[in-house]
């Protein structure tokens, strides 16, 4: 097979990865507090035994030639993250409504562990639990938060709680010292890895009682993005299809000479 073949291969497959993530971002731009994933890509140059080999450049040619014959670029996927960055802030004067503005998050408590979130679109259950959407408690003080029917909350910019007037606890808010190290599990929840560790949030870090905060996701530039991977794609096609063209020509060229 060419070697052109394979770098429009590994080309294709890492376009079809991004287009992938796009359509995810875009399928959750509605989600709240949805953080984007975002992915960087970079060139893998391959190189033979004779690039090693030292010689005297004017016994071969004047100049060197661009691009080098020698190497091979096929494209591979360097990074993929989440981007933290802050959504905007959407008031909607419900009580059990709490948005983050700046660096920080609350801590749920699944069945499987702690997980971590930055929606804070909380219900109460039927228990009385302050809980999200998925039914997880919310971590308040350590514990679970139970809120007597038809009482009034209330949460200061610190994140501490009130109800009917009574002080009961305070969100538990951390962030941490690698925010990179945190995987998503599911939309909006996130799970620390091995080696993360939980810090006190930023003195910035406030916390806004009948907001939500929106998804980070920009349609525009995903949009955009979207069009750029599917122009991408099909360049890459063609030149799979063309060298698979080239490969046919040549084997019957071969076959009318040798037979």
């Amino acid at each position: 097979m060419r070697d052109s073949s394979l770098s429009a291969i590994f080309g294709a497959l890492s376009n079809e990865m991004r287009m992938s993530t796009i359509a995810n971002n875009l399928a959750n731009v509605n989600t709240t507090a949805y953080k984007k994933d975002t992915m960087a890509f970079h060139d893998v140059f391959t190189r033979f035994a004779h690039d090693h080999v030292v010689t005297t450049k004017s016994y071969l040619r004047d100049k060197d030639m661009f691009p080098r014959p020698d190497i091979m670029a096929k494209p591979r996927l360097s990074e993929q993250t989440i981007d933290f960055s802050q959504g905007s802030l959407q008031e909607t004067g419900n009580q059990l409504d709490i948005a983050l503005s700046g660096e920080g998050l609350f801590k749920v408590q699944s069945p499987s562990g702690m997980l971590y979130t930055r929606a804070g679109n909380f219900v109460v259950d039927s228990t009385g639990t302050l809980v999200t959407e998925q039914g997880t408690p919310v971590m308040v003080s350590g514990g679970s938060l139970t809120v007597p029917p038809g009482a009034k909350l209330s949460v200061d910019e610190g994140g501490n709680i009130s109800v009917n007037g009574n002080p009961t606890g305070s969100f538990d808010l951390v962030t941490f010292d690698d925010i990179g190290r945190l995987e998503r599990v599911g939309g909006n929840f996130y799970r620390a890895q091995e080696g993360a560790a939980e810090v006190v949030p930023p003195d910035d870090l406030v916390v806004q009682q009948g907001f939500i905060e929106k998804g980070n996701v920009e349609v525009v530039t995903e949009m955009v993005s979207m069009i750029e991977t599917q122009r991408s794609f099909t360049m890459y096609t063609k030149m799979i299809q063309g060298t698979d063209q080239l490969d046919k020509t040549m084997i019957q060229s071969l076959s009318r000479i040798t037979g």
